[in-house]
C-alpha cells in the first residue's frame, strides 16, 4: 500500500476512502455544513499528487478545476499510488502586531437602558455583551477582528487562507471565473469560511453569534464586491471600475459604501446586523487601502508620506492631507507562493530569511521546523543576497550559465532562471506604481518623509535588501515604518468609530486615482524595474 501524505505525516490508502475520511483520522478540521453530500461546496482541498488515483469529478465538483477537489467526494480508486493534499483554510501566521490609531469609542451599535440601538432602530434586548466583526477579505488572506463595541477593545483576533484560490491566485483570473457558469461560487465558499471562522471563535470564546450586532468588511474592490453579491464583471475591464464606483460617478449614489443587513447576505451573526463595505477609492484601490490610510492617519498628515500595501495586488499612495495620489500594481502571486518552483505563503516551514556566507545558504524558517519551500522575505533575502554576493547579475542571470541556485540543499531546493523571470516581473510592477506615483506627485523617495509598509509580508521584509533590489523606493531605513495589517486595523475603527467612517467616505473622495498603463514610457519603467536595482538609479541619481 502507497501512503497518504498531510503535512508531513501518512497514513496508508485503502479503496474507496475518502479525502475527508483520512483528514478525519489525521484530526485536519475541513469545513462543511452539507453532511458531506457535496452540496455545501465548503471541503474544497488542494490535491498536490495522486490526482489520477482518485476517482472522477463527480456533478457537484463540476465547479473545481486543475489540482482542486471536494474532500467529501474524492476517493481513491488506486492504493499503490501516492497521494499529498492540503486544505485550503490553512493557518497563516497571525501578524498580531499593527499600527494602532487612538480614537474616542463612538459606535453606531449602542446599548440603551436594556435594549441594543443602531442608528436610532432598536435591534434587540441587550443580552451581555455588544460585539462587532471587522473582516479584512484579502486576495490571499482574510483576516478578522472580534470587537467589545462597549469598550472599544479587540476581543480576538483570527485569519485563514481565502479559499478562492481554485478560481485563480489574482483578481483578474477570479473575476473571469465570476464571470463564467458557476457565478456565485466564489462568494458562497468566502461566505461559508467566514461563518466557519466565526462559529469556530464562538465555541472558543463561550459566546453567541447572535451578539454580533454589526460587521464592516474592506478588501479590494473585487474581493468586498464578491461578498455583497456584487457583478464584479466592470472591474475586469476598461476602466476597471466597481458598478458601485461607476454609479457614484453618475450620481446615483453618494458614496461606494455598501450597507446591508446579515441575513440578507447569509452571514451568520444577529439577523438584523449591519454589515457595512468600506468605501472604495478608485478601480482596483479599494476599500482595503482606505483602511490603511485611515489606520495610519493620512487624513491629518500635514507632510508628504507614502504607503505601500503589498500583496497580490500592490497598491501605492503618496500624499497628505491636503491631496493624494494613489495606483494598484497587479504584482501577481510570485512573492506569495505562487509562480515559484518551491514558493510558498507563510506557513510553517517557509523559508523567511536566508543569509549568504559565500555561497553556502543560512536559512531561517517560520516555526523553526524543516524547510517546506520559501516565502515572500525570504524571496526578496534570496535576491538581495545573490546580487550581494555576485552570484546573479542586475538581469537576474546567474554565473557560467547555471541554470538554478540551490538554496535550500539538502531538501534539493533552488530558485531557477525561470522563477527570477516571474519575480522580476512582480517587482517591476511594485517598482512601477511606486516610481510613477512618486513622478506623478513630483517628489523624489529621498523628500518621503515617511514610507509605510503594509501588509503581512511586508511586516516580515528586510528593509534594506527590499530596497536594495528595487522592490520598494530608496527611503532610508529609518523613515520606513511597519504598519502591519493595517487594513484590519481600519476597518476595526470604522466599526468603533461614526466620526472614522465619516472620515474614510470623506477621504477617498480626496484621493487621484492614477492609472499605471496609459503613462506614456510605462514600458520603459518596466524593464527598468525588471532589473534588480536599487530605484533611485531611475531617478538619474
Amino acid at each position: 500500500m502507497a501512503p497518504l501524505y498531510h503535512d508531513g505525516r501518512k497514513l496508508d490508502l485503502a479503496v474507496g476512502e475518502t479525502i475527508f475520511d483520512y483528514a478525519d483520522a489525521l484530526k485536519v478540521r475541513v469545513p462543511t455544513s452539507c453532511g458531506r453530500t457535496g452540496e455545501c461546496h465548503e471541503c474544497i482541498v488542494d490535491v498536490r499528487r495522486g490526482m489520477d488515483a482518485l476517482s472522477s469529478l463527480t456533478e457537484s465538483e463540476s465547479f473545481l478545476r486543475d489540482s482542486y477537489r471536494l474532500a467529501c467526494q474524492a476517493r481513491v480508486v488506486e492504493p499503490r499510488a501516492d497521494i499529498e493534499f492540503s486544505v485550503l483554510r490553512r493557518q497563516p501566521r497571525i501578524l498580531t502586531q499593527y499600527v494602532e490609531r487612538d480614537v474616542e469609542t463612538d459606535p453606531l451599535t449602542v446599548r440603551r437602558g436594556g435594549g441594543v440601538f443602531f442608528e436610532g432602530e432598536r435591534l434587540d434586548d441587550y443580552r451581555g455583551r455588544i460585539l462587532g466583526l471587522a473582516i479584512d477579505a484579502g486576495t490571499t488572506t482574510v483576516a478578522l477582528n472580534l470587537v467589545d463595541l462597549e469598550s472599544g477593545g479587540v476581543v480576538h483576533t483570527a485569519s485563514f487562507e481565502n479559499p478562492q484560490r481554485f478560481g485563480g491566485s489574482d483578481v483578474m483570473h477570479r473575476i473571469s471565473y465570476d464571470g463564467g457558469e458557476f457565478q456565485g461560487e466564489l462568494r458562497q465558499v468566502m461566505l461559508s469560511a467566514i461563518n466557519f471562522e466565526i462559529g469556530e471563535m464562538s465555541r472558543a470564546l463561550g459566546i453567541h453569534r447572535r451578539q454580533v450586532y454589526e460587521v464592516v468588511v474592506v478588501g479590494n474592490a473585487t474581493m468586498r464586491d464578491i461578498l455583497f453579491d456584487l457583478d464584479v464583471q466592470s472591474i475586469g475591464q476598461k476602466p476597471y471600475k466597481s458598478i458601485t464606483e461607476l454609479e457614484t460617478l453618475d450620481g446615483v449614489r453618494g458614496s461606494t459604501a455598501l450597507s446591508v443587513r446579515a441575513e440578507d447576505m447569509g452571514l451568520r451573526v444577529f439577523p438584523g446586523a449591519s454589515v457595512y463595505g468600506g468605501p472604495l477609492i478608485g478601480s482596483h484601490v479599494g476599500a482595503d487601502v482606505t483602511a490603511d490610510l485611515l489606520a495610519i492617519g493620512m487624513d491629518r498628515e500635514e507632510e508628504t508620506v507614502m504607503l505601500v500595501d503589498i500583496g497580490t495586488n500592490t497598491e501605492v499612495v503618496v500624499g497628505n492631507r491636503h491631496g493624494m495620489m494613489a495606483a494598484s500594481c497587479p504584482a501577481g502571486p510570485a512573492f506569495e507562493g505562487g509562480q515559484v518552483t518551491y514558493g510558498m505563503p507563510g506557513y510553517d516551514g517557509a523559508i523567511e530569511s536566508i543569509r549568504l556566507s559565500g555561497s553556502v545558504p543560512e536559512c531561517r524558517t517560520i516555526g523553526g521546523v524543516e524547510p517546506q519551500g520559501i516565502c515572500g522575505s525570504g524571496l526578496v533575502d534570496l535576491l538581495a543576497e545573490l546580487r550581494r554576493t555576485g552570484g546573479m547579475t542586475e538581469l537576474g542571470v546567474f554565473p557560467n550559465g547555471s541554470r538554478e541556485f540551490f538554496f535550500a540543499p539538502e531538501q534539493r531546493m533552488s530558485l531557477s532562471r525561470a522563477d527570477v523571470s516571474a519575480l522580476a516581473q512582480a517587482k517591476a510592477a511594485n517598482y512601477c506604481g511606486q516610481y510613477i506615483v512618486l513622478r506623478r506627485y513630483g517628489v523624489p523617495a529621498e523628500d518621503v518623509t515617511r514610507l509605510y509598509l503594509a501588509g503581512a509580508f511586508a511586516n516580515y521584509v528586510n528593509v534594506e535588501n527590499a530596497v536594495g533590489i528595487g522592490f520598494i523606493a530608496s527611503v532610508a531605513p529609518e523613515r520606513v515604518v511597519k504598519v502591519g495589517n493595517a487594513s484590519l486595523e481600519g476597518a476595526t475603527l470604522m466599526l468603533v468609530s461614526r466620526t472614522m467612517r465619516q472620515t474614510a467616505e470623506a477621504m477617498t473622495k480626496r484621493v487621484e486615482h492614477v492609472e499605471l498603463e496609459t503613462t506614456p514610457d510605462f514600458f520603459d519603467i518596466f524593464v527598468e524595474g525588471c532589473m534588480f536595482n536599487p530605484m533611485n538609479k531611475a531617478f538619474g541619481q
